[in-house]
Formats: C-alpha cells, structure tokens, sequence
C-alpha cells in the first residue's frame, strides 16, 4: 500500500471520528433539552417549595433540576466568553479606486461680501419684555453744564488791618468786642507814646521859633542853632508826626492851640464789621503789632473749585447761578470776574471767583453755596449717553436696523453735555440707537460671539 492511499485511509478515519463526537454531542444537548422540558412542565403545575416536608420528592427533583441548570448555564456563558471575537466575517469587497476630483474655480467673492454685517435679531415681543428703546441720532443744541460748590469769603479789596507804628500802651479802647459794626472815621483806639510826645514838644519848639519875628531870633539861643536849617527841622518834624498816622487835622490841630495831644487816635480807613480784634484794654503795643481787622461786606467773593477737564470751557465773564440750601427757592445770578493761575495738586482743581452783591447782609462768609454755570455749544450730532456702552477699549452703540436686528458699532465721541455726547464718527443722523436696555442687546451679542463693525472712517 502505497502512501497516497495510507493518507486517505488516516484522513476518512479522523473524519469519522469527528463525526461521531459530533453525534454524542448532539444527543447530549437534546437529552438535556427534554430533562429540562420535564423539569419546566413538573414545576408549572405544582409550585417549587424547597424543604417542603409536604413534598419532598418534588423539592428534591426542583433543586436538582435548578443545579443542572445553572451549571448548563454556566458553561455555556464560559464557551460564549471563549469564543468571543472568533466569528468569522465575510470576506469584504475589494474597494474600487476613487477617482480624482476636478478642481473647479470658484469666482472670488466682491470687496462688500468679503466682511457680513454683525447683527444680533430681538424679537418685538423679546424687546417689548426687556424694555428696549430707541432714539433717533439727530443734530441739536448742546449746553456744557457746570455744577460745582463755592464757598463765601469776603472781599479782599474791602478789608482792611489796622496797626501801630510807634511803642506805646492802650490807654482808651473804642471797640470792645469783634463782630462790631464801625464806619470810616470812627475811633478805634487811643494809644500813649512818650516818643510821639516828645516829638510833638520839639515841633511846637521849632513852630514857636519859626514864629517870632526876625529881630527876635538873633538873641534866641535856639535861633543861633537853627538858623540856616530851622525851616527844615520843622518840616521833618511834622513829617515824622505824619508818619505816625498823626492826620493833617491832628497836626493843625496842635498848631492852633499850640498844645501836645496826650495820646494817639487811630480812626478805621473803611466802614464795615470788626473781623478780629487783638487789642486789650492796658495792653503794650510794637511798632507793626495788630490790632483789629475789619472787613466791608457790602459785597463779597464766592470762590468755587472747577475741574482742569473743565477749563476750557470757562471764561472770565460767564453769567453764573447761584443757589443757597439754606435760602431754599431764591436764587442770585453773578459773573466770573477772575480764574486763579494755579492748580491745586492734591485736588486737581482750579479756583475761580464771582463777586456777588449782599444788600441785606444775609449773606456770611464761610458759608456753602451751589454754583452752575451754562455754556453753549453749539448744533452738535448728539445721542443720549445711556446708547453707548464702553467695553474699556472702545465705545459701542447698537443701530437698528429693523424687523427685529440690532446692529453693533464702535463709535467715536466728542463733548459731554447734560446727560448727551457728541459723536463725531460711526452712525448718521436719521438713524436708531438703542437707549436702554442695550446691555441685555450687548449680552445676547457676546454670548453668538458677535463683534461690533468698525465704520470709524
């Protein structure tokens, strides 16, 4: 026998066996198939009840039966986990080459539909719930409003300080309390000098000389000394008396009755009330010590602090109102009538004053009071501020567009007045803005990553 035949002997012999495995395999699933069968029927028609005492045949067939079960089961899971991923798949299609696609040309888009315009869409019952509104972009007069507050302070041009010049002691005090009401010309105090008396005694001296008759003066000893410049002395002396605040009446006045006045007067130079007042009864006076301020508040100064943003726009002349918290409903109208030259550092104000009538005396220095000052500028294309939103780096306004879209736009700004703001580039006049509720506008665009549209140029 020769090999070919040997291997087909071999090869049909293992086939049979293969076959009868397969047979004993078969047979088995189906006889546990019918004892199963079995099982199911004996169980559906008499409940399982394990350790029952009643039936102990059944509860022993139904926990045999629920073993075999669970091991066939078991088994079976094992088998499937096995052979899992071993299923053998058709064998696929040979895929067909592609072919290569033709390239067609697109014509570019135009210059205007390069860039689409940003709009954000609000419904009118989406804008009617969130409170849009909208104002018209248009030209209109413009006033600059200025509101500051000024403080009142008398009127330097109308005060006046009274002083000594000359060493002596008080010896009568006319005004004994400050806040007193004097005029120009009243006593204010009567000061003793031993100096100013022995001046006034050398100049009745050189009076009595300058005198006498000619014939007399050649035996007078004094004339032997004064001779060639006694009309000088006696022009020195009256000088030096007039130097002392001694009036010309004063110094008639001794002359006349060729007698030394005790003490020296000084008269107030201006009418007005006692501001402060220094002197004592008794007391010692320097030459250049103070005795009294007074201060005529007829009229008085408010100075007001302006901003350095603000200087541009005022200028001396400006009418100005003036209201007081405390005189409620009467107002004053003044002028600016000087800018102070220098800028406050730590404030960065500016002083400017107004002087302002007081007939009635009702107004006091120190007091508070509210200044504003108005300026025209002019027909400028305005929108309310409240339509514009600064994103820290630029200033948005949102321009409807109608039916619902809302259109974002930077916008470049000019001059704030009472509440508008000048635009000067990036809408028209004639067209909407959104007024209020334009943050909400502003949201909803941030959240679609909707960026404004730059029409600046």
């Amino acid at each position: 026998m020769n090999n070919k035949k040997m291997g087909q002997l071999i090869n049909a012999h293992l086939l049979c066996c293969a076959a009868n495995r397969t047979a004993q395999r078969i047979s088995l699933y189906a006889s546990r198939f019918d004892f199963l069968r079995a099982l199911h029927l004996s169980i559906s028609e008499q409940p399982l009840k394990l350790g029952s005492l009643k039936n102990p045949k059944i509860s022993a067939v139904s926990a045999i039966g629920l073993l075999f079960l669970m091991s066939f089961m078991t088994a079976n899971a094992v088998y499937a986990q096995g052979h899992a991923g071993h299923t053998v798949q058709p064998p696929a299609a040979a895929e067909k080459p592609k072919a290569a696609k033709t390239q067609v040309p697109q014509p570019a888009p135009p210059e205007e539909m390069a860039e689409e315009t940003p709009q954000v869409d609000i419904s009118p019952e989406q804008q009617r719930l969130i409170g849009v509104k909208t104002v018209k972009v248009s030209l209109k007069p413009i006033q600059k409003v200025i509101r500051t507050v000024g403080r009142i302070e008398a009127n330097e041009r109308k005060q006046a300080t009274i002083n000594t010049k000359i060493e002596g002691w008080i010896e009568k005090l006319h005004v004994d309390y400050t806040g007193r009401y004097i005029k120009k010309g009243e006593p204010l105090v009567e000061i003793y000098s031993p100096e100013l008396l022995a001046t006034q005694q050398e100049f009745l001296a050189l009076l009595k000389w300058a005198k006498q008759p000619d014939d007399k003066k050649k035996d007078d000893t004094l004339s032997l000394m004064l001779a060639r410049d006694a009309n000088a002395a006696l022009d020195a002396a009256r000088q030096r008396l007039r130097l002392w605040d001694i009036s010309d009446a004063q110094i008639a006045q001794i002359e006349k009755t060729g007698k030394t006045v005790r003490t020296l007067t000084l008269y107030s130079p201006v009418s007005g009330f006692v501001t402060q007042k220094m002197a004592v009864q008794g007391m010692k006076v320097m030459p250049g010590e103070k005795l009294f301020d007074i201060a005529d508040l007829s009229t008085l100064w408010i100075i007001a602090d302006i901003y350095e943003y603000e200087m541009s726009f005022v200028k001396v002349g400006q009418q100005a109102k003036i209201t007081l918290s405390y005189f409620p409903g009467k107002e004053l109208s003044s002028k600016i009538d000087y800018i102070y030259p220098t800028i406050s550092a730590d404030t960065r104000t500016a002083k400017i004053r107004l002087t302002i009538p007081n007939p009635g005396g009702q107004l006091k220095p120190q007091m508070f009071t509210n200044v504003e000052i108005r300026i025209s500028l002019g027909q400028k294309l305005v929108i309310p501020e409240s339509a514009v939103i600064d994103t820290g780096t630029s200033q948005v306004v949102y321009v409807d567009k109608g039916e619902g879209a809302f259109e974002p736009r930077e916008v470049e700004l000019g001059l704030r007045a009472d509440g508008a703001v000048e635009v000067l580039r990036g809408v028209k006049a004639g067209e909407k803005v959104a007024s209020s509720a334009n943050f909400l506008i502003d949201s909803e665009a941030q959240l679609k990553g909707i960026k404004p549209l730059r029409r600046l140029k």
